[in-house]
């Protein structure tokens, strides 16, 4: 994989472009924004499938396929770091001396003349996102917004808007959120993650460090997570809102209710103000606290910025429901780091009841599974009745011996937790027939593990009825 590279100056004109990977999540709204400003969009993919559908649709030239040939007539090329060295797109760039910018600079040239609110956090980044840009359209400010995944109430990942304001989930992951020049940031957590490329858990801290004091107006920060509070002691010339569960919050949430859907009340200014959601739980009722911390930053009213976010339906790969099948539900997750994992499967829990949880986890990355297998066994075995671990899905990482999802399944106490399988297939056939009725099975992982669903609910409907005609 290509090392991310920030150091490209944008060239000064941009009439065409080409995107590498124009169907990720991150790189297809940009392309979108892109096209929608009137500069000629192409882009390639090692695939097809709804988000290229969707990008054709607007009128973008997409190959399928990775050929030096789909390189011609660009002022430059978009790339990201999960692409390999010997891309053939992106040999011929470097051949041809057309400049190859990394995804955050493309995106920082589109947020260039915005008042620019960026998000960044281990987890929680999306959905707050999302929470973001969907309240502000409902206050009338007409955002431009581009997010991590797909904004359910909006069918989108990414929009124009007409007003001043532009809302962007900002990665971590390569110190590509050091690029923006932020009048707001928001920062949901810092949990360490990433080590790989910072090094250690120091460098991950400054960089966040350093993100904060890169804006000009205001910091949003979690007060209840360890490493957010660290940084919050050393931003004594920023305006900062903190938010969270702590007594000293400044937007303090309490009272929270994770039935199936999450109540809970917060508290500014000496001001109590009921909360329903109808997205589940306690970590929503977070995220939502911090995009309300930033809202009446902003300057909205409390009362109208807390009826924005209870208007929110989600986001894509969020505790996404896909389906039900012989009284089995089926919902999807994006969650890949421990924490996000505890988050989800708490929330799951108020909407499974007295059914059982069983998520199909895909570990995320090599390195994030060495380091992390035993928190993930812990995680699993404390909130999940019966989990199913598949193998890595290795993004932009080579394989390290002996490193598979076995690492996690192997950590559980107790045998009867859970198992690694290592064909999907299997799993499927596996977890068809151990279900019954009321059981809620999550589909797991920052990969591909959505792509399963289908299988999967093929699998339960031929369970179904066969158990219907024996």
């Amino acid at each position: 994989m290509i090392k991310s590279d920030f150091s490209t100056p944008i060239p000064d004109r941009l009439s065409a472009v080409h995107f590498v990977g124009i169907g990720g999540a991150g790189m297809s709204g940009i392309a979108a924004m892109f096209h929608e400003q009137g500069i000629a969009v192409t882009g390639s993919d090692s695939r097809g499938g709804a988000t290229v559908d969707a990008l054709r649709e607007r009128g973008i030239q997409i190959m399928i396929g990775h050929d030096a040939a789909n390189v011609h007539d660009v002022d430059a090329i978009v790339v990201t770091g999960a692409i390999a060295e010997d891309n053939p797109e992106y040999l011929a760039a470097r051949e041809r001396g057309i400049p190859s910018l990394h995804r955050a600079q493309a995106l920082a040239w589109l947020t260039r003349s915005s008042r620019l609110v960026a998000v960044a956090g281990a987890h929680g980044k999306t959905t707050s996102t999302a929470m973001l840009a969907t309240a502000l359209l409902r206050l009338g400010a007409q955002p431009s917004f581009v997010n991590g995944g797909v904004i359910r109430e909006l069918g989108v990942s990414a929009a124009h808007g007409e007003g001043e304001m532009f809302v962007v989930e900002a990665d971590e992951s390569d110190g590509s959120f050091l690029l923006y020049d932020t009048s707001v940031v928001l920062i949901t957590n810092v949990d360490p993650d990433h080590l790989d490329h910072y090094g250690s858990r120091e460098a991950f801290t400054d960089a966040f460090v350093r993100f904060a004091e890169t804006a000009a107006e205001l910091v949003v920060i979690s007060a209840d997570d360890p490493g957010a509070v660290q940084i919050t002691g050393q931003l004594a010339a920023r305006r900062v809102i903190t938010f969270g569960m702590s007594q000293g919050a400044d937007v303090r949430i309490h009272g929270v209710d994770t039935g199936p859907t999450v109540t809970f009340s917060i508290e500014w200014a000496g001001v109590d103000h009921a909360v329903r959601l109808r997205v589940a739980g306690a970590h929503n009722a977070l995220n939502a606290a911090g995009a309300f911390a930033v809202l009446v930053g902003l300057g909205f009213d409390p009362v109208e910025s807390v009826a924005a976010l209870e208007h929110f339906e989600g986001a894509e790969r969020r505790f996404e429901f896909r389906g039900e099948v012989g009284g089995v539900r089926v919902f999807d997750d994006f969650a890949h780091h421990p924490t996000e994992v505890e988050a989800a499967l708490s929330g799951a829990r108020g909407v499974a009841g007295t059914g059982r949880l069983i998520p199909l986890f895909q570990p995320h990355l090599f390195t994030r599974t060495q380091d992390m297998a035993q928190e993930f066994a812990d995680t699993f075995e404390r909130l999940a009745d019966h989990t199913v671990v598949v193998p890595i899905y290795p993004a932009r990482q080579e394989p390290i011996p002996g490193v598979t999802g076995m690492l996690i399944a192997e950590r559980f106490t107790d045998a009867a937790a859970g198992r690694y399988i290592d064909d999907w297939s299997s799993a499927v056939d596996y977890i068809a027939s151990i279900v019954r009725p009321g059981d809620v099975v999550i589909p797991m992982g920052g990969g591909d593990i959505h792509l399963i669903i289908p299988q999967l609910l093929a699998a339960l409907e031929k369970n179904s009825s066969t158990d219907a005609t024996a």
